[in-house]
């Protein structure tokens, strides 16, 4: 998707802090973390949020997961909470597959 700031920002578009790539998907450092650790694992392909996952694109889902356990191992995380907002109500602001990926302090529950 030509205006999506994630697909831009995949493509090498925009410049970003990039924590992983490989031919399916991008992580980065969030530009305004959470936590003292905080990336964002997307997809290269376009796929607008949780809902749009299906049987033609379930397979990257458990890809990306594969992604965070690997980069969270590599980078001696060992608690972290995995975040996807869906809808602009739950506080989606690109609408665009993305899993934030926080640490390094106390989860509070319920979130929000």
């Amino acid at each position: 998707m030509s205006d999506c700031l994630f697909c831009k920002i995949a493509a090498g578009e925009i410049p970003s802090n990039k924590v992983y790539e490989d031919n399916l998907c991008f992580a980065f450092y969030d530009i305004a973390p959470q936590a003292p650790s905080h990336f964002l694992v997307i997809p290269k392909a376009h796929i607008s949020s949780v809902a749009a996952i299906d049987s033609e694109n379930s397979n990257l889902v458990a890809h990306i997961f594969e992604v965070i356990a690997a980069v969270t191992a590599s980078e001696g995380i060992d608690s972290y909470r995995v975040v996807s907002n869906i809808g602009e109500q739950a506080g989606q602001t690109v609408p665009h597959l993305h899993f934030h990926v926080l640490s390094g302090r106390d989860m509070t529950w319920p979130p929000g």
